[in-house]
Formats: structure tokens, sequence, C-alpha cells
């Protein structure tokens, strides 16, 4: 028997599928049992890939790693595993650039299984349309409608996206000014402008604690941006239906530049079986897994194909169709070596602004700063 260990994210969406996928692969290879963990989405973001490699078979990661990763060979180049047809079939297939997200080097590290990025929503028994303008976000904001989460890690998210879509985004080389002064005040100041109106606890909130409560309460009806969860968009799964939508716009671009996200399967390079565990992580990344099994347990699959898929969209209220735009225009956030040390402070720095706390000349000061450290 060939026993294999993964690591995974502590949501449905992120566990579920993984679980009902092993299982499949297991009565397709009976000689094949693969065993799933999981921890939490903070610990997700934050915890360090070389050493769940040394743990773990197969793990599902987040791309901002790659940079790291390839400096440390922790994770197996799936481009040198005898798949080269697979893979160039994979990139045909890449949505908004997923796939790519997980090259560094000239090397693919994973592959995209799930694909996300800062999207809207909104209760349509509440409100017949989202906004589609920055300046219609502030609007129902004052209503007292809106949720935003902006958690440290979601504040500098949320301040890649704004940057992009106003035609300003931030470097991602770990060079230079991270982004230009004049631009980073605007991209604070169009923060705060719907921070000031929104409740303080979305100060504290991830996305899934915002779709919780617009899915259950009546008070609020609106999120500018927020990682999407079809979970949310499928029937039974709350008590209410949420409605994923494209971003509003800052500038005059329309629903551009939203910071893209999702997650891929990765190989540990200390892997006993590479070769099982690679074949795995192929499957699941193929369209026809994609958009049947893996999107009928919960999965939010990372494949155009099954984005496309009239199934896939019948079943969770066109979520795929209604964020489209969004996801083919995405901005890439850095993932130089250093990057980690930037999205955990700098977004500190950013929640800290929105709480009431340093001017935006400081905080942007503060931001350029941490920038500079962590590219040294």
């Amino acid at each position: 028997m060939i026993r294999l260990k993964g690591m995974t994210w502590d949501h449905s969406r992120g566990y579920d599928p993984m679980v009902a996928t092993s299982a499949e692969y297991s009565r397709r290879h009976p000689n094949v049992t693969i065993e799933w963990e999981k921890r939490s989405l903070q610990a997700f973001a934050d915890f360090p890939i070389e050493q769940l490699a040394t743990e773990y078979d197969l793990i599902v990661i987040d791309h901002p790693h790659v940079g790291f990763i390839s400096r440390e060979g922790c994770l197996l180049a799936l481009d040198q595993v005898g798949r080269e047809k697979e893979l160039a079939e994979l990139a045909c297939q890449s949505l908004g650039g997923s796939h790519e997200t997980y090259q560094y080097d000239g090397r693919q590290w994973a592959l995209a299984i799930d694909a996300a990025t800062q999207v809207a929503c909104y209760r349509p028994d509440l409100i017949q349309q989202a906004p589609t303008r920055w300046s219609e976000v502030i609007e129902l904001a004052r209503q007292g409608k809106v949720l935003w989460p902006v958690k440290p890690v979601d504040s500098l998210m949320s301040f890649f996206t704004l940057a992009a879509n106003r035609g300003t985004p931030c470097r991602i080389d770990g060079k230079g000014e991270l982004i230009f002064r004049r631009d980073g005040l605007a991209v604070l100041d169009a923060m705060l402008s719907v921070i000031q109106h929104v409740p303080r606890e979305c100060l504290a909130m991830n996305p899934i604690e915002t779709y919780e409560r617009l899915a259950n309460e009546d008070r609020f009806v609106y999120c500018p941006l927020g990682y999407g969860y079809t979970n949310y968009s499928r029937s039974g799964y709350r008590k209410h239906l949420l409605k994923f939508t494209d971003i509003p716009a800052l500038g005059n671009n329309g629903p551009r530049g939203s910071c893209i996200g999702g997650t891929g399967i990765a190989v540990s390079s200390r892997c006993k079986f590479p070769d099982v565990a690679a074949d795995y992580a192929f499957w699941i990344a193929g369209a026809e897994c994609q958009r049947t099994l893996y999107f009928d347990s919960g999965g939010q699959p990372g494949n155009a194909a099954a984005w496309d898929d009239a199934h896939c969209n019948a079943a969770a209220n066109d979520f795929s169709r209604g964020t489209r735009r969004t996801l083919d225009t995405v901005y890439l956030r850095p993932r130089y070596p250093g990057y980690m040390m930037l999205q955990d402070k700098a977004g500190d720095a950013i929640n800290a602004f929105l709480a009431g706390g340093p001017s935006t000349e400081q905080t942007l000061s503060q931001i350029q700063a941490i920038y500079e450290e962590s590219s040294r």
C-alpha cells in the first residue's frame, strides 16, 4: 500500500473536495490512500511551507510563497515529472493567470486547483443590483448597509486591488517604490472613505466571516471587496443566497486589477512516491475532475473549463459568469523571496490606519520602509 499525507486549509471549500477526490482516486488505484489534514485560514497564509514539506506529501499552497519555495527547493518542480503535454494543456486552461501564479524562476511549483480573486457580492433579495463605482459604495456605506473585511491581510489585498484598479499598480519585484507616493495616498484615502461608515468589527473580519453575516442578517446588503466563495452562491448552504459580481471601479478602467488569490496543489520534494503524488495532482487539476467531482464536492475550480461549464454556473447562481471580467483582468501580487514579511507587516500598518491610527502620510512611509526591508 502507498500512503500519502496531505495538508489543506480549514473550510469546506478547501477540505471537502480533497477528501472526495482522494476517495475516488483510491477507488481507481486500490493500492493508494491519501489522508488529508487541515489548518486555519490564517495558518494557511502564514505557516512555513518548508516545514510542511517535511511532514506532508501533498500540500495545498498560496502562490505568494513560490519565491521562497524556489530558493529553498522544498517542493517538487512539476515541470520535471515527464508530463509536458498535460502541463501545456493546464496552461491553456488557466483562469485569470491562475496557472502562471505558481511559476517562478522558470519552474512550475504547483498546479492551480482553486481560482479566487477579490470580487464584490450582495444580497439579491434586498437590492436589485450592486454598485459599479466606488462613489456608489461610499453612498451605500453611509446608509449603514455595507460590510467590508479588512483584517490586516485583507487590508493589504484591498490596497493592492484598488491601486491596480485605478491604473497605478504596486510594484512586484521588490525594487524601488512599492507605489508612487501620490498614488498610494489616494488609495488609502479611498479605503478610509468607506471604512469610516462600516461597523468597526470589519477591522477584524475576513471574507468568510463577512459572508456569514451577509447570508444570515438582513441589515447588510453588500461587500465591495473580498475573496469570492462559491459556497455562498449555492442554494441551501446558508439562510440566504449571495450573488457575486465584478468589483466596483475606483478609476476609469472598469472591474480590473483585483489581487488574485486561489490555491494550488504541490508535491513535497521529500515525498517517497512523487510519481503517484504528481499523478493525483494532475488529475484533480484537470478539466474533467474540476467541472464534476471537484466542484460537486464543494470546491471552487481553478480550471477555466469548469468556470465555463453550464452545470457549475447553474448550481452556483452564475458565480463564474458574474465575476469573470474581474478574474480575467487580475493583478498578481509580489512573490519575491522576502515578500511574506511585507504581507505580514504592511497589512498591520494599513489596518491600524483604518482603525484611526497614523496619518496617510505616516502609513505610506511605514509601508515603503517595510517593503524595502523585505526585499533586502
